[in-house]
């Protein structure tokens, strides 16, 4: 009775408990913390969107159970989406699934598709939710280094030679969080091919396809020919809208996973409030000037941080893509290793950060820096940390 339960014991210490606390100490004090840690938008859902929402809760019928799949029309607007962004055809019945969010997505299917003893490969660094759902499973999880991502598929191979059991799955995030790397279509090719020579389905996920920098939009694993023999897809209207409160994500791709994935959710959920699957439906079918407009906002965020950062002396490495800089630790404080530096940040200077270690042990020389604060205040981050550069 006073032992841990089985899951609880497979999950490790939270990495950002301690600086999560310190960032609450501050505040209780007083103090202006100019927070860069969670990955939450500050940006508003564009109107029309809460219009919809508003407009829908009025009607009774829709404040009933919903549908665990998701309802038909978000099905619909998903397909829709998939073909304009993509070129993707989906068959809305059999290849798309509604989510609350997806990460709630990835951790269903997780439970769905696997046996205690499994074996599950999964970049690191890489956000949470990609391992510990496996681990929350039961899976045994074989973290393989995502950087360089050139030697990725190497260190893929051996991981598969050294793997007793054979693994039976293949996480990928791209553009990623935390590291914000991208991949073409060809790489995509090379992870479907990979997957079918070694047997194995892949869990892609692409929650921050939709910002991306500089013109140069990411790519769908789903656009290369044979992909649902073997994929499933994640995404999710909490950054592309900057709807994280509402959450409401997809899976799409191979049928076998979604009817999985499917049967479990059936068991654990109703499925999103309607009001909000229509409100989910509006973004997607709707007017994508808002999305322009986010991102437009984070590639001056994304510029404004570089070039601050720079003129105190710590370089930020430009992110093509996401919400996030994956930042080296200066030299002079790599000692420390990445909470450390966090805590120091947080005390000296009321800036607080992700420290790397939290996205995997491949993490620690780094910290994720999230843009979610104004222009001014990554200025005024840069002056407070002048003092320690």
């Amino acid at each position: 009775m006073t032992s841990d339960f089985y899951r609880i014991r497979r999950l490790p210490p939270y990495v950002f408990a301690e600086v999560n606390a310190l960032k609450a100490a501050a505040r209780a004090r007083g103090e202006d913390v100019i927070d860069f840690g969670m990955g939450n938008p500050d940006l508003p859902t564009p109107r029309h969107v809460v219009d919809k929402l508003t407009e829908a809760v009025q009607d009774p019928k829709t404040h009933r159970y919903s549908t665990s799949r998701g309802i038909p029309g978000l099905r619909k607007a998903l397909v829709g989406w998939y073909q304009r962004r993509f070129g993707v055809d989906l068959d809305p019945d059999k290849e798309t699934l509604v989510t609350l969010g997806s990460k709630e997505g990835l951790a269903n299917l997780a439970q769905a598709i696997t046996a205690p003893g499994d074996v599950i490969l999964c970049p690191n660094p890489s956000y949470p939710i990609h391992a510990f759902g496996f681990t929350i499973a039961g899976a045994s999880v074989r973290n393989v280094p995502l950087l360089p991502l050139d030697n990725f598929v190497g260190e893929l191979e051996k991981a598969c030679r050294h793997s007793v059991p054979r693994p039976s799955a293949l996480i990928l995030n791209f553009p990623s969080n935390p590291t914000a790397k991208i991949v073409d279509l060809d790489f995509y090719a090379d992870m479907v091919a990979f997957a079918k020579r070694e047997g194995l389905y892949i869990l892609s996920d692409i929650a921050y396809a939709e910002i991306y920098f500089d013109g140069n939009p990411p790519p769908s694993i789903l656009q290369v020919p044979g992909a649902k023999d073997v994929a499933v897809e994640f995404s999710s209207l909490s950054k592309t809208y900057s709807m994280p409160g509402w959450r409401i994500g997809f899976a799409a791709g191979n049928p076998k996973l979604i009817g999985a994935l499917a049967r479990v959710k059936s068991y654990l959920d109703y499925g999103a409030f309607t009001p909000i699957q229509v409100a989910a439906t509006a973004a997607l079918n709707g007017p994508q000037d808002c999305v322009a407009k986010h991102r437009a906002i984070y590639q001056a965020r994304r510029d404004v941080l570089v070039s601050s950062f720079a003129r105190i002396g710590w370089d930020v490495p430009s992110p093509p893509a996401t919400m996030f800089a994956w930042v080296p630790i200066p030299e002079k404080y790599r000692h420390m290793g990445s909470v450390g530096f966090s805590k120091l940040l947080l005390n000296e200077a009321q800036v607080a950060v992700s420290p790397g270690l939290g996205f995997g042990e491949y993490g620690d020389g780094h910290v994720r820096i999230a843009l979610v604060e104004n222009e001014h205040r990554i200025r005024q981050a840069a002056r407070n940390l002048k003092c320690l550069f």
